[in-house]
C-alpha cells in the first residue's frame, strides 16, 4: 500500500456579491448561498484550487505501481451552517488559467489583483468564458443567474461526446461529516492524458484545477430555508488542515501461500514491535516500517531449534493507520484496499511517504488485525516525528 498527498499551490474564493474581490491568500475558502444582502439579492460563493501538473504526472509515471489506484480531493471543514437536508456539492475541472492574487476577504481597500467572480486574472482584464466561447475549444460551460449577477464565477470543461459534465458530487445533511472527500480519478486521468475525446488535435484538457460549488438548484435560490454555508481551510491556513489531492494505490505483496501459512500467528495473546523506525524523518523521506509479531505463549513442541528464530506473520487481513498524536485524528485511516500489510521473507511491512504529513508534529502508527474472529488494535506507542529539513 501507498498513500501520497499533494498540497495545492494556489486557491481562492469567488464571491458574486463582491465580483471584483480577490481572496487568494485568505486562510479560508468558501461555498455558500446567502439571502442576507440589503437589496435581497442571493449571494453565491465558489472556490478554486489547483495542484502542480508536473507533480501529478510524476506520481502516475514514477510512483504508482499496479493497476489499482485512486485519487481523492480532500478539504477540511472550518465552519458549516444551514445544512438542513441533503444538499449536493459538485466539483468540476476548471477550463481557464487563473491568478491566485494577494487578497483576503473584505480587505479595505479591496484587493483586485487575482481571480474574482468577474475575471480569472484581475479586475478589468479578460472575463471568464461562458459556453462555447473558449479560445481552445467549444467544450466549456459555466453557470450563473443573470437575474442577480453578471456572467462569471468560473468556467469548466464538459464532455465532448455526450455533453455531460466531468463532475463529481458529495451529499451533506444535518449530521453528516462535513469534510470534503470526493473521487476525482476521471478528472486527473484527463489532465494526465491532456486531451478530450472528440476534439481537434490542437485542443487540450489543461490542468487549471478544480472549482467547488453548490449544486445548481441551490445556488441563487431565494428560498430563505436554503442558505447553506461551508468554509474550509485553504492552503494558507496556519492549522494542520490544508486541502490535499490524495493518491492511493495497492502495492500489496505477500509470501503467505502454501506452507508459509503455518507461520501466521493464530492467537490473540501475542507480542509485537515496530522495526526500522529511527523516530524522525524529513518530509521527502519514504520509509519501510517492519511490523514484527510472535505468540506470547508458544505452543510446547519437541524440536531441536529455537521457537524464536523463525519469522511470524499477522493474518493477511491486517491493516495500518496513522494518527496525529496531538489531535488524535487519523491522517491515514484503515483501508482494506490501500493500507493492507505486505509480507516478505523478513515479515510484515508497509511503506509510508512522509510528504503528506505536516512537519514538526508527532504521529502514531496503529495496526488492526483479525485473529480467530477477534479484531485487535495493536497500539504500543509506535511514534515518529516528521521534521523540517
Amino acid at each position: 500500500m501507498a498513500v501520497y498527498k499533494l498540497f495545492p499551490y494556489k486557491d481562492t474564493t469567488l464571491y458574486s456579491f463582491y465580483p471584483e474581490m480577490n481572496t487568494g491568500i485568505d486562510p479560508i475558502v468558501e461555498i455558500s448561498n446567502l439571502n442576507l444582502a440589503v437589496d435581497g439579492n442571493p449571494q453565491v460563493s465558489r472556490y478554486l484550487m489547483e495542484f502542480v501538473q508536473t507533480e501529478i504526472v510524476d506520481i502516475i509515471d514514477n510512483k504508482i505501481s499496479g493497476a489499482q489506484w485512486d485519487v481523492n480531493l480532500r478539504s477540511f471543514i472550518a465552519t458549516a451552517q444551514g445544512i438542513v437536508e441533503s444538499t449536493d456539492l459538485s466539483v468540476h475541472p476548471v477550463a481557464q488559467y487563473w491568478w491566485n492574487g494577494t487578497g483576503t476577504y473584505l480587505d479595505s481597500p479591496q484587493v483586485k489583483d487575482g481571480a474574482s467572480w468577474d475575471s480569472p486574472n484581475f479586475s478589468g482584464s479578460v472575463a471568464w468564458s461562458s459556453s462555447g466561447t473558449d479560445n481552445t475549444n467549444n467544450y466549456v460551460t459555466s453557470s450563473y443567474d443573470a437575474t442577480w449577477v453578471a456572467a462569471g464565477g468560473g468556467s469548466w470543461y464538459y464532455s465532448a461526446s455526450d455533453g455531460s459534465l466531468y463532475a463529481v458530487t458529495q451529499s451533506f445533511d444535518t449530521r453528516s461529516e462535513k469534510d470534503l472527500k470526493v473521487g476525482v480519478k476521471t478528472i486527473v486521468k484527463k489532465w494526465y492524458s491532456g486531451s478530450l475525446s472528440g476534439l481537434a488535435p490542437s485542443a487540450s484538457f489543461e490542468n487549471y484545477g478544480f472549482v467547488v460549488k453548490w449544486e445548481d438548484s441551490v445556488e441563487f435560490s431565494t428560498d430563505t430555508q436554503i442558505q447553506p454555508v461551508m468554509q474550509f481551510y485553504s492552503v494558507d491556513t496556519n492549522t494542520i488542515y490544508p486541502p490535499q489531492l490524495e493518491f492511493s494505490w495497492k502495492d500489496y505483496s505477500s509470501v503467505l501461500t502454501g506452507s508459509a501459512t503455518s507461520s501466521i500467528v493464530s492467537t490473540t495473546n501475542l507480542v509485537s514491535s515496530l522495526a526500522e523506525n529511527p523516530g524522525e524523518f524529513f518530509p521527502s523521506s519514504v520509509n519501510r516500517f517492519r511490523f514484527n509479531v510472535a505468540p506470547k505463549y508458544p505452543v510446547r513442541t519437541f524440536q531441536t531449534a529455537s521457537l524464536f528464530v523463525g519469522t511470524n506473520y499477522l493474518p493477511t487481513a491486517s491493516y495500518y493507520a496513522i494518527k496525529d498524536l496531538d489531535t488524535n485524528e487519523f491522517v491515514v485511516d484503515y483501508d482494506t484496499t490501500y493500507t493492507q500489510l505486505s509480507s516478505d521473507s523478513n515479515g510484515n511491512y508497509f511503506d509510508v511517504y512522509m510528504n503528506g504529513l505536516e512537519p514538526e508534529r508527532y504521529y502514531k502508527i496503529l495496526v488492526k488485525t483479525n485473529i480467530g474472529g477477534s479484531t485487535l488494535i495493536l497500539d504500543d506507542s509506535y511514534y515518529f516525528k516528521v521534521i523540517n529539513g
